[in-house]
């Protein structure tokens, strides 16, 4: 397997749909093989989802494109991850913000995404074990929070703890379909604009799903 020139090829597919180059630059940099299982290697990048174990998956590209480019990043951010998972996401916002705290329900995956990250070299990540609010409300407020799965409806609590101004890339709608929203918070008011339909496993915790 020549995962560079399978990379260059995944970048170059992105590159027709999302205009930010400092967004394609950065997952040209991050090697997508070490985060997917090595049975799914092979299908690194391709622009699909994957399993990763425990029920949770690692994102199509495009959507990780997307949702990352919507925060508008210029490189001197502090931005809150919801949802570690696998790391990839994690390693793609290392790349273009000051510095990121992720936050992960799951012990394993969230140990997983540390060493991987470790191993990568990256210094500006702090990983926290999600807690029973969402988010993380100690480092707020955040310039910009990306969440990694799907909520019934925009958090009240997360948008708490984006500064103003500050913009919030969410899935929202029901455990099986939702719509990309970008959530910017006003002084007085919030706008929302919609990005489009989109696939996540369920947001867990206060001010979101239940588990099953």
């Amino acid at each position: 397997m020549n995962f560079e020139a399978d990379r260059a090829r995944l970048i170059e597919h992105l590159s027709n749909h999302i205009g930010d180059e400092r967004v394609l630059t950065a997952m040209s940099r991050v090697p997508r093989e070490f985060f997917v299982p090595p049975g799914e290697q092979n299908l690194a990048y391709e622009d699909i989802p994957l399993p990763i174990g425990l029920g949770q998956t690692i994102s199509q590209p495009f959507i990780i494109a997307l949702m990352t480019a919507s925060l508008e990043l210029t490189g001197k951010e502090k931005v809150l991850e919801v949802g570690t998972g696998s790391g990839y996401q994690t390693a793609i916002l290392a790349e273009l913000v000051q510095q990121v705290i992720t936050v992960e329900r799951l012990p394993e995956l969230l140990e997983a995404a540390r060493k991987r990250l470790d191993n990568l070299g990256y210094s500006n990540v702090t990983f926290h074990h999600a807690g029973p609010t969402l988010g993380w409300p100690g480092e707020a407020p955040y310039d910009d929070i990306l969440v990694t799965a799907g909520a019934p409806r925009v958090p009240d609590s997360l948008v708490s703890q984006l500064a103003v101004g500050g913009r919030l890339v969410i899935p929202v709608g029901s455990r099986y379909e939702q719509e990309l929203y970008k959530v910017t918070r006003g002084q007085e008011s919030n706008t929302i604009h919609s990005l489009g339909g989109c696939r996540f496993v369920s947001l867990i915790g206060g001010d979101a799903w239940e588990e099953e």
